[in-house]
């Protein structure tokens, strides 16, 4: 006779909304496998296809309302989830529907709003930054931007490491609960300097700067390991802080692929 196996707890679930990365370095692809390295299930919900390589974006093919709705609801709905993380939604339409959806479930948010690629290409239509602003960033438990996309949202430029706050504040106006404006990109700066802020409450996060050009999907990376800290129960300045550790040691191991920037390594740790 047989011997009947009890079923494992599922680990926390965390679900992301973004697009797909044909290349594998960031979007859906690079968050699953951030997810994996956390201990979590990840889920997803894809909101378009790209044609994307080491060298840039080909081609974008956003996925209709409906059909983003309704993948959501099927996850949402049967499985349940601790922690959303959202990143490329492209268009006004898609933001909206998105931003509706998160409204009405009971888990952090994690919002990367990203608005153009590692390569400089586009991924967000300027008729859907009003919507990002005033729809999305006030159900974020966490917003996440980088420099550029600080300035897309709000319009302050950060030259040095002393506009940080102001910087951070230029967001917070918009509703989100926590901020984490992402330093990597300032010039003549030796640490990679990130400012996690609620407003009240700040910490000034360092690593080393990483001399490495295989950097694509660090911004996809580090907002899905937030989210998996969410969903695992940590608090947000925990959970900023395992992610940026993460990614760190992703940069750190980095690869050549293709001709154009490699990937960061999701499994680092693993090798």
């Amino acid at each position: 006779m047989s011997e009947l196996v009890s079923a494992a707890a599922p680990p926390p679930r965390v679900l992301t909304v973004a697009g797909s990365d044909s290349g594998g370095g960031a979007g859906i692809q690079a968050d699953l496998k951030t997810m994996l390295a956390f201990g979590v299930h990840g889920m997803s919900v894809l909101t378009a296809v790209t044609a994307q390589n080491s060298r840039g974006v080909q081609g974008v093919w956003e996925l209709p309302v409906e059909a983003v709705r309704a993948q959501y609801r099927s996850v949402v709905d049967d499985i349940g989830v601790q922690a959303v993380k959202t990143g490329m939604l492209s268009s006004a339409e898609l933001v909206a529907a998105v931003a509706e959806l998160l409204a009405g479930t009971k888990a952090p948010v994690v919002v990367d709003p990203v608005g153009v690629s590692k390569h400089g290409d586009p991924l967000l239509a300027a008729s859907a930054l009003d919507g990002l602003r005033t729809l999305l960033l006030p159900v974020a438990t966490v917003a996440t931007p980088n420099l550029d996309e600080v300035t897309q949202l709000t319009g302050v430029r950060v030259a040095s490491e002393a506009d940080l706050r102001r910087a951070a504040d230029a967001v917070l106006e918009f509703g989100p609960r926590w901020v984490l404006v992402k330093g990597g990109h300032l010039p003549g700066e030796a640490a990679a300097v990130d400012l996690l802020t609620d407003g009240t409450e700040e910490h000034v996060l360092r690593a080393p700067r990483l001399d490495n050009r295989h950097t694509h999907g660090t911004g996809c990376t580090l907002a899905s390991a937030v989210a998996a800290g969410l969903g695992k129960g940590q608090g947000v300045v925990e959970a900023v802080k395992a992610a940026k550790e993460y990614v760190t040691g992703a940069i750190a191991a980095g690869f050549a692929l293709g001709t154009g920037i490699g990937p960061v390594d999701h499994a680092w740790r693993l090798r």
